[in-house]
């Protein structure tokens, strides 16, 4: 919402090589929460664009500037799991809690179901509550928990591994 509470319409985009200042800010500011992800800083371009699919990567903008991103990355490279992929979102500090977290998921959700994914998944730390409830507000339920999977600045970290699966 702006200051006078009227909300900003989002438009969607791509995730272009040109958004990457932008995107790569977002998620470091994301990393800097200790609460997002075992990354300790955000990549170069080159390795973030390798370890993510071509397609299902979008920004949310917000009169052009880029306020939120989300991509996929391969769940495997085994042909069997070619529909699956592991679904990440980032939020500008500065615009967590206006809707940009519950609207960049339908349209990635609507992407990645065109593109052909039938299973997203996503690893969310058991202490980010923000995280849980957008992912369950989006139909992905819990499926296990990865105990003590990841050394995070000097603490053994739990993920929950959480799935949402395609309609039809």
């Amino acid at each position: 919402m702006s200051s006078q509470g009227i909300k900003t319409a989002l438009t969607f985009s791509p995730l272009l090589n040109t958004h990457w200042p932008e995107v790569r800010r977002i998620y470091q500011e994301g990393i800097d929460t200790g609460q997002a992800t075992f990354e300790t800083s955000a990549p170069e371009w080159e390795r973030f664009d390798t370890s993510h699919t071509q397609t299902c990567r979008l920004v949310a903008l917000e009169n052009e500037q880029v306020i939120a991103w989300a991509a996929l990355s391969p769940f495997s490279s085994r042909q069997v799991y070619r529909g699956v992929a592991e679904a990440s979102l980032y939020v500008a500090a500065a615009k967590r809690g206006m809707g940009a977290g519950s609207s960049l998921p339908e349209e990635l959700i609507r992407s990645s179901e065109e593109g052909g994914y039938w299973t997203l998944l996503a690893k969310v730390f058991p202490e980010n509550p923000a995280s849980l409830a957008l992912t369950r507000k989006f139909g992905f339920r819990e499926v296990g928990v990865l105990s003590r999977i990841g050394l995070h600045h000097g603490v053994w970290r739990d993920v929950l591994l959480l799935e949402r699966r395609a309609e039809g």
